[in-house]
């Protein structure tokens, strides 16, 4: 493992570390039942932001590519997401979204050519049982449009997170610009189906204001930034391996800031996710593609970062 990829691991896992923060946010600050409203003021305004600062657009093939990724890793998933959240009990949706890594294993080896290992596969079924038991409370009927719903997005995201490897970037585009394509072509899919199901906008108050501040911005903007960075630097297994971090993290947050109780037993799991977490980033696999490649090419992860505030784009 090269000297700085546990850096490049720490970073990355700070995106699903973020993303864990969003339940409470949304629960404690924002206007109740607008799951819509709430993936579009994340998703639209972040994009917009990042393509301000990039002032990159797409080209060629890029147009279609850059929609069929924002719609799969934001437009697609983040509806679905809430649909399942709002129908399942507890964290059945957490809990089904765990899979994620499994999910990615199958399609790394069928659009990367990437084969299966054991390890990977057995982290992942690890992983799995460790958030269950982190984020199973009550037991209840379970909704198939829900749990449905849930299956689509983890699959969604996966496939996401496989294509974005797959596809690279554009020769001389980075992280930066490829995240604020995908944030605008999936909050402009968002935005119609927000406003048919939602109506208009609701009243906001300071501290509405403040939450949507901090979903746009820490919350998706930057936490998907480092998130796709992570994905043309990392194997997709890697990746995904850090998803977990996500429901452990909304798990703490209610400890420590909502008063919710850590029996034994989710501390357990917990223990168990985060070492799964841990074995999926030593799984074997190919590297990374490099950017602007195909996935057989070799990642050039180890070239050194660099930032230029003066040229078209932000160059990471």
């Amino acid at each position: 493992m090269p000297a700085n990829r546990p850096f490049l691991i720490a970073l990355t896992a700070l995106a699903p570390v973020s993303w864990g923060t969003t339940y409470a946010v949304t629960t404690e600050f924002l206007p109740p039942d607008r799951p819509l409203f709430t993936a579009l003021m994340r998703a639209l305004p972040a994009g917009l932001l990042l393509l301000a600062l990039a002032r990159v657009l797409p080209r060629g093939v890029w147009w279609w590519r850059a929609s069929a990724l924002g719609a799969l890793n934001i437009g697609v998933f983040l509806p679905l997401l809430f649909l399942a959240a709002y129908r399942l009990p507890g964290g059945t949706a957490a809990a089904v979204g765990s899979v994620g890594p499994l999910f990615v294993v199958g399609l790394s080896a069928l659009l990367l050519g990437q084969r299966p290992a054991a390890r990977p596969v057995l982290a992942g079924v690890v992983a799995a049982f460790g958030v269950s038991l982190v984020v199973l409370k009550g037991a209840g009927a379970l909704d198939t449009l829900g749990v449905l719903a849930a299956l689509a997005s983890t699959v969604s995201m996966s496939a996401g997170i496989v294509l974005t490897q797959r596809w690279g970037r554009p020769e001389g585009v980075g992280p930066l610009a490829l995240t604020g394509w995908q944030l605008t072509a999936g909050g402009l899919l968002i935005a119609p189906l927000a406003f048919l199901a939602e109506g208009p906008p609701p009243t906001l108050d300071g501290a509405a204001v403040g939450g949507y501040l901090y979903l746009a911005l820490a919350n998706t903007a930057v936490a998907y930034w480092l998130w796709f960075r992570g994905i043309g630097r990392l194997t997709a297994t890697q990746v995904t391996f850090l998803g977990p971090l996500s429901p452990l993290t909304a798990a703490v947050v209610g400890w420590a800031a909502l008063g919710e109780e850590l029996t034994p037993v989710q501390m357990a799991g917990m223990a168990l996710a985060f070492a799964a977490t841990l074995a999926g980033q030593l799984a074997p696999g190919a590297r990374a593609a490099a950017p602007g490649k195909p996935f057989s090419s070799p990642s050039q992860s180890g070239r050194k970062d660099s930032m230029d505030l003066t040229g078209p784009a932000l160059r990471w």
